[in-house]
């Protein structure tokens, strides 16, 4: 068994027949593919030495690190659409499908923790407060 090199097989999958237009560039992109998987055993066997660490834990470490990352730029994204955007701020309809989210969940997934961020960021205020975002769910 091979544990990095599963991992990696499940993080970066090559790509199939049907997955890459036109058809023949699949050899180069199953090329990339293993490429990348080479790169990313190197690095991943480097953090586990560094780290002594087990790789399949580590991996799942940096996987939820990327989603907590991912999150919370959605939040970001949804506070500038909802806080930054002039009169015409982003319906709450329109947010909601394109961050996968129900409209209430737009309403509640930002706070203004994420709004001062965000201003802080672009370096300007925001055009108003719209809504009144809720306390903090606990995040940092």
């Amino acid at each position: 068994m091979d544990l990095i090199g599963d991992i990696t097989a499940i993080r970066t999958p090559l790509p199939q027949p049907g997955d890459v237009t036109p058809e023949d560039c699949l050899d180069d992109a199953r090329e990339q593919a293993e490429q990348a998987r080479k790169e990313d055993a190197a690095d991943l066997q480097a953090q586990c030495d560094g780290l002594e660490e087990d790789p399949l834990l580590l991996a799942l470490s940096n996987a939820r690190a990327r989603r907590e990352a991912a999150d919370r730029e959605i939040r970001h994204l949804l506070a500038y659409g909802r806080e930054f955007h002039g009169r015409r701020a982003y319906g709450l309809d329109t947010l909601a499908e394109a961050s996968g989210m129900s409209i209430s969940g737009v309403r509640t997934a930002y706070t203004s923790r994420e709004i001062d961020t965000v201003a802080r960021q672009i370096g300007r205020t925001p055009d108003s407060r719209r809504t009144q975002p809720p306390a903090s769910h606990g995040r940092p």
